[in-house]
């Protein structure tokens, strides 16, 4: 894919949008197509795929139903990370935007426009959810999907290896792939780690996941100095990586991996697994003709023999603060959210109340999901100040776990234990 495609859509607007998004909750709908609302905003997304196969282009017909004389300029972005980091150091980032998760918590306000309070909002929406990104009272990104955090396999590759119930440890994981290995042609582990953010993917177990406690990355992760100690949650998650590598139960080679052949290479049975978000399943079971063999597994980990899964917020929508026409980004805003579907269509979990789970979590009805509770008051901001101060930014695009991945590979000096002391150093020095 082009890094940068570009597509130009007329929308046509019929219903009020004036207030704040809470203000809206009642979608009605003005048949006359009087409402005031018109111009041009920019909506800024990842989803190269969806900007492609036509999927916004249809969304925009349908929002177009409700909304006339509004333009819509829609720019998928391939490196939307990379991008957006040098394009949020003008005003230039767009009407509507998917928020970056390398803008801290504090900074909100400073970026984008405020969509409501959680009491507001909550009324329609998932509260939970709600604080994913929210800070001094004001929600400023509403997710355009929430996921929960697993591991996507292939049904057929699994009873062919012989596993017969889904592992809940580690070792019955590690257990699991070494059968794949020794019973199928099938490669047992898939990193994708030349792709940086598919690694970050194990992050978000290092939270509720290990833990099976909502209060702990917000107010307890900032404080705690054994995080990337042997024991720790983010030690046990970086160790079930590099024993992966290490044992050889991956691609042979994880710097010459590709994101895209791999969802074909999953679904035809080539691959056995990946740790990816519920958003996934729904990639994997359209890549090839064998859907029906793409599962999905907690994470093998057990918090006193229950198991827990982190989940959360996938990309939020967000208002640039600096819109010249922030009322009909908002409009656009509520339209994807309420009324697109695409939430549910991308097998994700509707921000919406009243929607329904998505289909492929059958696995997780034992499974308590862990939503993050927001910081308290006193807690504000900090995760981000021990991030600055340790030097260990938890979602880095890969980075600190590819370092987990070249010594498993060989491919660094390091040891594994060597060099999880070095960043237990930082981060424990960067607690107060």
């Amino acid at each position: 894919m082009r890094k940068t495609m570009k597509k130009i859509v007329s929308l046509v607007l019929a219903a009020a949008m004036t207030m704040s998004m809470a203000a809206c909750g009642d979608n009605s709908k003005n048949e006359t197509g009087e409402n005031g609302l018109g111009g041009k905003i920019t909506f800024l997304t990842n989803r190269t795929d969806l900007d492609n196969d036509g999927t916004y282009e249809e969304l925009i017909a349908k929002f177009n139903e409700t909304y006339p004389d509004v333009t819509v300029e829609v720019q998928s972005i391939t490196d939307y990370a990379g991008e957006l980091a040098t394009r949020m150091q003008t005003k230039e980032y767009g009407d509507v935007l998917l928020i970056p998760d390398a803008v801290p918590q504090s900074e909100y306000g400073k970026y984008f426009e405020p969509l409501g309070t959680v009491e507001e909002l909550s009324s329609k929406y998932r509260e939970g959810y709600l604080y994913s990104k929210w800070n001094d009272g004001q929600v400023y990104g509403l997710a355009y999907m929430c996921t929960v955090q697993g591991i996507v396999y292939n049904k057929a590759v699994f009873a062919q290896a012989g596993i017969t119930e889904l592992p809940k440890t580690p070792d019955e994981f590690l257990t699991c792939l070494q059968k794949i290995k020794d019973n199928t042609d099938a490669i047992p582990y898939y990193t994708n780690a030349n792709s940086g953010w598919t690694l970050d993917q194990w992050e978000d177990h290092a939270t509720g996941t290990i833990t099976g406690n909502a209060n702990y990355k917000n107010n307890e992760l900032p404080k705690d100095k054994n995080t990337f100690s042997e024991g720790g949650s983010h030690y046990i998650v970086a160790k079930l990586l590099y024993d992966i590598i290490d044992k050889g139960l991956c691609e042979e080679d994880p710097t010459t991996c590709d994101w895209e052949a791999s969802k074909l290479k999953l679904n035809n049975g080539e691959i056995g697994c990946m740790v990816l978000g519920s958003w996934a399943i729904s990639q994997m079971k359209e890549a090839g003709a064998n859907g029906d063999n793409v599962g999905y597994m907690p994470f093998p980990y057990s918090v006193n023999g229950k198991q827990y899964a982190t989940s959360g917020t996938d990309y939020c929508y967000a208002v640039n603060a600096n819109s010249k026409n922030k009322e009909a980004a908002k409009a656009f805003v509520q339209f994807m959210i309420d009324e697109s579907g695409l939430a549910l269509d991308q097998g994700g979990i509707s921000l919406l109340k009243n929607d329904p789970m998505p289909s492929g979590l059958e696995e997780f009805e034992n499974v308590e999901f862990v939503v993050d509770k927001p910081a308290t008051a006193e807690n504000t901001g900090l995760l981000d100040e021990i991030q600055q101060v340790s030097g260990i930014t938890l979602y880095d695009n890969g980075s600190r776990l590819n370092g987990v991945v070249d010594i498993a590979r060989g491919a660094s000096s390091q040891t594994f234990e060597e060099y999880m002391a070095a960043l237990a150093k930082k981060w424990s020095e960067a607690v107060k």
